[in-house]
């Protein structure tokens, strides 16, 4: 049975592989400068901060959830981050309060669902306006800027190790922690058998509401780290920061073949998910097309992939 199951992960992740070198090929004929290696890491880079929050994404779909308030974490974190950096604290504890912050805003998702018995679609919509606003009040609507000179903070949205970028090395780390957690350990297999059968998993034993608030607060976590690459990158905190980036997530999850109903998929379908959005995105632009068009391709993408997804799953 367990093997029958690895079997459909496998062959879930085939489309969207075979879409993704499609998709490079065929960017590759209309700008052969799309296949240059500068270019390449390049896209890796921008697609790091995407697929940090769809790792996220994919443990709260995974269990029939969603959560849109990841980029409302993303901007109040980084502005906390910014903040407390400003006021002399050292890149690395700023990083840990950043990080618990994130996780903090992720577990009280979660608690609002499971105690709050609140809808995953409501309670995060509510909690994204009350995360923004946060923001806004913190900053005072204004951007935080030259807020640190310090060689660690300028490291994590722009240093290299041997070449490959600094986010590029900590997207393939993340994945490869939430690729072990969710194939190798019981809480991920608590994970796929709540998004199966919340009712079954509560009655065998499983503590969902337990598990469900820790997968939110995992959420939160890897949006704040997204949050954190996307500060020292731009080296600026900005109010608006991580606008409609829960959108981008949530594409990537169904463009790599995890249900939308829960308990389908795998991490590693969202990796290829966001390099899908990320190869799209940094294509269209080589090509000069404008950004207005460039999101009706994106929502084409997105309903394509949702269509997929529900004719798979009858």
């Amino acid at each position: 049975m367990v093997k029958t199951k690895m079997k459909n992960k496998d062959l879930g992740i085939l489309g969207p592989i075979i879409a993704l070198i499609v998709l490079m090929i065929f960017v590759t004929i209309l700008n052969p400068s799309f296949i240059k290696p500068s270019n390449l890491i390049n896209l890796l880079r921008q697609v790091s901060v995407n697929a940090l929050i769809a790792f996220g994404m994919s443990f709260v779909i995974l269990t029939g959830g969603i959560d849109l308030s990841v980029g409302s974490v993303l901007a109040l974190t980084s502005a906390i981050f910014a903040g407390v950096l400003g006021m002399g604290v050292p890149p690395m504890i700023g990083v840990v309060i950043a990080l618990a912050v994130g996780a903090l805003l992720g577990a009280i998702n979660g608690i609002l669902i499971t105690k709050g018995k609140m809808a995953p679609f409501i309670a995060t919509l509510a909690t994204m306006t009350i995360f923004r606003g946060l923001t806004l009040v913190y900053t005072g609507g204004n951007p935080i800027t030259n807020f640190s000179d310090a060689f660690s903070y300028k490291f994590i949205g722009r240093g290299y190790v041997l070449g490959v970028p600094w986010p590029v090395i900590l997207m393939i780390i993340f994945f490869a922690i939430a690729f072990v957690i969710l194939n190798k350990t019981p809480f991920g297999r608590k994970t796929y058998a709540i998004g199966g059968n919340e009712k079954a998993s509560f009655i065998s034993g499983i503590k969902t509401d337990s598990v469900k608030i820790k997968i939110y607060a995992i959420s939160g976590f890897l949006a704040a780290m997204a949050g954190l690459i996307l500060t020292s990158r731009l080296n600026s905190a900005q109010p608006t920061a991580g606008t409609a980036y829960e959108m981008d997530a949530i594409a990537a999850v169904v463009l790599g073949g995890i249900s939308m109903s829960g308990g389908k998929g795998s991490i590693a379908g969202t990796l290829v998910g966001a390099l899908i959005l990320g190869t799209l995105n940094n294509g269209l632009n080589m090509l000069g097309v404008s950004s207005f068009y460039q999101q009706i391709v994106k929502g084409i993408v997105i309903l394509i992939a949702v269509l997929i997804d529900r004719k798979r799953n009858k």
